[in-house]
């Protein structure tokens, strides 16, 4: 199969978008200007002013001579460029191969793709009418190369669309500079009397090689087909990732959740294939009138189950909006990794403990956050605060055990927050500590525990722990702070909290 290009051209991108954002504008006469070797010259003019005239490289004072009415806007530098990608996100739903083309078009590789709107005509169609209803003016054409698309949408003034293989007798009457060649070029072939790409075409190429260098004969080979052009889209084909489209749109939450349905079911049988979960989707919605909307899920295990990763959606399917309806459906894979093939549950059993609780814990995180559930794993450390880590990845596997035998409370406090104790002797149990200023009378006590700093450490001190009780029967883990030393008030906190 040929390849197929399809070249969008925006004469007016600038100018639309102002027209669009201030209607009043579309009955003026307006230029985009910018400061040029000490004057201001127009760089971009809507219809209006050109039919009076007005052309680009033209001194504003003299476009005010001819159009005292003119109104003058300054150019933003790359603006241009940020409408042609937000425009590339819009034709994202044609093809998934979409190229920026120069600052005022787009290039967009439509091989395979045109019988899915009716075949060439009505693809090509399609997109001008709907950028034209918008209020974008563009024209388009389409050829086997990037060159003749790009040279018909740009000068050709009869059909749009260039057969297989036509590509020599559709740039057979068109000038030079429809070849993109630079502006030198294009003058030099004039002074010499080649008006037509036709003139060329007719010359040796190593003629033309040696009269005008590399860059024209390079241009009319990859416009010819002869030599291949590279084709950069803005988002590669992602490696798994599935597409649904439906011309009518669709418009219910019903259509809507049965679109997912369906590209998970093909995604899902995919990776069961290669034996991989993901750890991730996006689920893109284009809609009619441009607007794109997104959302996405994460798990925390790889996963190939349809009927979880649909459970996952559910409760954000609501926020889509489908407008007048929604024409193309993407549901795009992250983070695939291997996962072996399991026996699955006979039908009518509720899933076993070991994979029921992460699919809870998937779903939880995806309605919270991801930051909202967590969980504490043992770490090889002396000091209480650091022998354990908090994580969120419910698939980290311990690299420590728990230690057993010993009595710790259920909710240290970080960090530790100092307090008064009575004491009766040095090394004894205490008696009473003022906390945050209130008085707690200790009526059990218990300890001390000794745990010295790990000996990698340089600097701190030995910890004696005691399990107090208060008469009201709450229980608090408190420790002294090193040794007792003569003339110097020794230092306790309270650490935690037990049952």
């Amino acid at each position: 199969m040929s390849r197929r290009y399809v070249s969008i051209w925006f004469n007016y991108l600038v100018t639309d978008w102002l027209a669009r954002r201030e209607p009043e504008l579309k009955a003026l006469p307006f230029v985009i200007s910018r400061p040029e070797r000490g004057r201001t010259v127009i760089v971009q003019a809507n219809r209006v002013a050109e039919t009076g005239g007005v052309t680009i490289g033209m001194a504003l004072p003299d476009a005010r001579a001819l159009l005292p009415q003119i109104e003058n806007f300054d150019e933003k530098p790359g603006f241009a460029l940020q409408l042609l990608d937000q425009l590339a996100d819009w034709a994202i739903r044609y093809t998934p191969g979409v190229q920026v083309s120069g600052d005022d078009g787009l290039m967009l590789d439509i091989t395979g793709c045109a019988h899915l709107r009716g075949g060439e005509h009505s693809y090509l169609r399609d997109i001008v009418v709907r950028l034209r209803s918008a209020g974008i003016e563009a024209r388009g054409a389409m050829a086997d190369t990037i060159g003749t698309a790009w040279a018909i949408a740009r000068y050709g003034r009869e059909k749009p669309i260039i057969a297989t293989g036509a590509q020599a007798d559709a740039l057979a009457l068109l000038p030079p500079a429809a070849l993109r060649i630079s502006e030198a070029t294009t003058q030099r072939l004039t002074q010499l009397g080649i008006r037509r790409i036709g003139d060329l075409q007719k010359l040796p190429r190593a003629s033309l090689n040696r009269r005008f260098g590399p860059e024209l004969t390079l241009r009319l080979c990859q416009a010819l087909g002869e030599v291949q052009e590279a084709f950069a889209p803005k988002r590669l084909q992602e490696a798994y990732q599935e597409r649904f489209t439906c011309s009518d749109g669709v418009a219910t939450a019903e259509g809507i959740a049965q679109a997912l349905h369906h590209l998970l079911a093909k995604l899902c049988d995919r990776l069961a294939a290669e034996h991989k979960g993901v750890r991730g989707l996006q689920f893109e919605c284009h809609r009619l009138d441009g607007v794109r909307q997104e959302l996405s899920i994460g798990t925390n295990r790889p996963v190939r189950s349809a009927t979880h990763l649909f459970k996952l959606f559910e409760s954000k399917l609501d926020t889509i909006e489908p407008a007048l309806g929604i024409e193309v459906f993407t549901l795009t894979a992250s983070g695939v990794e291997d996962l072996p093939a399991a026996q699955d549950a006979m039908i009518g059993q509720t899933p076993a403990l070991d994979e029921a609780f992460p699919e809870l814990v998937d779903r939880f995180s995806n309605r919270l956050g991801t930051k909202a559930l967590s969980r504490y794993l043992p770490q090889e450390h002396h000091a209480p605060e650091r022998s354990i880590k908090r994580t969120v990845n419910f698939s980290d596997v311990p690299q420590a055990s728990w230690s057993t035998g010993r009595l710790r409370p259920i909710r240290l406090v970080s960090p530790p927050e100092p307090v008064e104790v009575t004491a009766p002797v040095p090394d004894y149990l205490p008696m009473f500590f003022r906390h945050q200023g209130k008085m707690h009378r200790v009526r059990k006590a218990d300890g001390p525990e000794r745990i010295e700093r790990e000996w990698w450490l340089e600097s701190g001190e030995a910890r004696d722990y005691f399990r107090v009780e208060n008469e009201q029967g709450a229980r608090f883990w408190l420790y002294r702070s090193g040794q007792y030393r003569d003339g110097e008030p020794a230092r306790w906190f309270l650490h935690g909290y037990f049952a």
